[in-house]
């Protein structure tokens, strides 16, 4: 299950780090509890503030450390820090791993879903990429 939140996240994340963050971004639980945020400058927040992480523009995402995760290339491919293929965010919101499963999706009204439907969180914002990466790789990962 883990693993499944980290391929989405980073396939996510590496959208959002290809220069496409102009507005924070708000995330909520199922229940609907302030989870985190994703600033303009691309610093992931938990609720309580403290920083997990940041999308750098280069499509590289860090956590808290400094720390390389993985990179995001321009045409969605998610990539692991050591280079490997962790799967694709498509432009319509499906994510799917590197062998083509479907992950989850992320709806236009920013609904945050797994593979069986299950509603797992919503985010404000329109940037599917981000709202995907941040859930999967940053909120869900613990």
């Amino acid at each position: 299950m883990k693993q499944l939140f980290l391929i989405i996240s980073i396939t996510l994340f590496t959208l959002f780090a290809a220069g496409n963050v102009q507005a924070q971004h708000e995330f909520r639980d199922a229940s609907g509890r302030q989870i985190g945020k994703v600033q303009t400058d691309g610093t992931v927040r938990d609720a309580s503030g403290k920083q997990l992480g940041k999308f750098e523009s280069s499509g590289t995402v860090r956590n808290a450390a400094g720390n390389q995760l993985g990179k995001i290339e321009f045409n969605g491919t998610v990539r692991s820090a050591s280079g490997n293929q962790l799967g694709r965010i498509q432009s319509d919101g499906i994510v799917r791993n590197a062998a083509g499963n479907q992950l989850g999706r992320v709806e236009n009204d920013g609904t945050v879903r797994n593979a069986q439907g299950n509603r797992l969180g919503k985010a404000t914002g329109h940037n599917k990429q981000i709202i995907a990466a941040s859930y999967f790789f940053f909120f869900f990962n613990k």
